[in-house]
């Protein structure tokens, strides 16, 4: 059964790898067009972009297959959090455009536009954050049924 989490594991560290990578070019184009201008929307691209980098580099470093790899999900727990603020930043600064409309309407993800694009780095903040949980989820698991099988491997005291 560890042969299973482990390709779990990584499966979803490769899901997040892919995501972040792709919202790190998206978001990155957006702020090389943005050359005007100062304040709260560039704050948040920034913001998206830092997290995007921590994502990948952390992603990268917890894809090597070792039993270690599963104790890190508070981090993982947390990178979630702030993966879901970022999308509700998307979402917050997406009010204020053109492509104002239901958050996960993402029919125009398929346009090359703007909104296209837009909508493209609100869906994958989403999923990256999904991800990030579940791989959270898999790390505690796994913690779990291995502190399950010390405990029921230890022998009884007094025999």
């Amino acid at each position: 059964m560890p042969v299973v989490s482990r390709v779990v594991s990584m499966g979803l560290r490769v899901c997040e790898l892919a995501f972040a990578g792709i919202v790190a070019g998206i978001v990155g184009s957006y702020l090389d067009d943005y050359r005007h201008g100062n304040g709260w929307p560039l704050a948040r691209f920034i913001y998206i972009e830092i997290l995007a980098g921590i994502s990948l580099l952390l992603g990268l470093l917890w894809l090597l297959p070792f039993a270690g790899g599963f104790f890190h999900w508070p981090m993982d727990i947390i990178l979630s959090f702030a993966w879901f603020a970022s999308f509700g930043l998307l979402v917050e600064w997406a009010n204020g455009t053109s492509c104002d409309g239901d958050t996960f309407d993402w029919n125009q993800i398929s346009f090359h536009g703007f909104c296209g694009r837009y909508r493209s780095a609100e869906a994958f903040s989403f999923l990256s954050a999904i991800f990030w949980i579940f791989s959270a989820l898999v790390g505690i698991w796994f913690v779990h049924r291995e502190r399950r099988k010390t405990v029921a491997a230890a022998p009884a005291d007094g025999a």
